[in-house]
């Protein structure tokens, strides 16, 4: 089921399978700032990325002595979540374990995924709640993250008929900026697992243009609290969307070999296995362990700019 958040200044729609984003429009120039998932690319928008953030290797992790299988990102994205909570400027969805989710995930939880318009800005919440499990420790593991696709190009100026169009017609010559870094240290693969090597991206003031090649390379992995604002420019400079957000690690994704027309950009509490890892999940770098009865609370804002 699809809701609606609006403002003077945007429109927001979201879906109830995965608490997704699935629409953010300027209500004054009529601009779709969302990829709208065209199977073409990516069939997806939004996604929510829970238990896990990225891929285990040979999809495949262990807990207590047993093997469980995981696909890459977790499942909450192919779930259905329920409203918890639906006001003029707010929306919380929530999923809460079951039968199916225990085969594969074996823990008790709560999350809920909120939406809070404020202006030009979208705030995204994620909760997780431990309600206590039925083991010694009772701890609950797992990761979360976020998968925004922005459109890009975007369509910021007018055309001949009064519509707008795109400027440019593919993302190469769009531009990044990673707050005021000199350099992006990152570690992807082409495998959809991490690299253990130290790539690194020059950048020009935290900038850089996007070319061909790119993203030949999948998703460029970022850790250690590298940057926190990141944004996406017109070839001219204009920022239409700033990402801002406190999580240790991001991704930056477009698929591979395909001149997909968006970009992503993640913010992760969590990240995919290293392509040589093989270890227990209480081991899983970047995992984060929530005692029983505790919460955990995170969030991260993006801003929508007219061009």
């Amino acid at each position: 089921m699809r809701y609606t958040l609006e403002n003077e200044i945007l429109r927001a729609e979201f879906e109830s399978k995965g608490a997704e984003l699935k629409s953010v429009v300027n209500k004054k120039t009529n601009v779709e700032y969302m990829w709208q998932g065209d199977p073409t690319y990516w069939n997806r928008t939004s996604p929510v990325l829970f238990p896990f953030v990225g891929g285990v290797v040979n999809d495949e992790y262990t807990f207590e002595g047993t093997c469980y299988h995981m696909g890459q990102h977790g499942f909450a994205r192919d779930n259905e979540f329920e409203v918890a909570s639906h006001d003029s400027n707010s929306i919380f969805f929530k999923l809460i374990d079951n039968e199916e989710t225990y085969k594969n995930y074996p823990f008790h939880f709560e999350l809920q995924v909120g939406y809070i318009l404020n202006g030009k800005s979208l705030e995204f919440v994620w909760k997780v709640k431990n309600p206590g499990q039925d083991r010694a420790d009772g701890n609950l593991y797992f990761s979360i993250g976020g998968h925004p696709a922005f459109n890009c190009p975007i369509a910021l100026q007018p055309g001949n008929d009064g519509t707008k169009e795109a400027v440019g017609n593919s993302k190469t010559g769009y531009i990044l900026q990673f707050d005021n870094l000199s350099q992006l240290h990152h570690h992807g693969n082409l495998n959809g697992t991490a690299t253990r090597e130290d790539i690194v991206l020059q950048l020009d003031n935290g900038k850089v243009t996007i070319s061909d090649d790119f993203f030949n390379r999948s998703t460029y992995i970022a850790e250690n609290n590298q940057a926190h604002k990141i944004s996406l420019s017109t070839p001219e400079g204009v920022a239409y969307i700033t990402v801002e957000f406190e999580a240790p690690l991001f991704g930056i994704w477009s698929p591979i070999g395909k001149n997909a027309p968006f970009v992503c950009i993640e913010p992760w509490y969590g990240r995919t296995d290293y392509d040589d890892y093989c270890g227990d999940l209480t081991h899983r770098e970047y995992g984060n362990v929530l005692a029983p009865q505790n919460e955990f609370e995170k969030k991260y804002i993006v801003t929508y700019f007219e061009g």
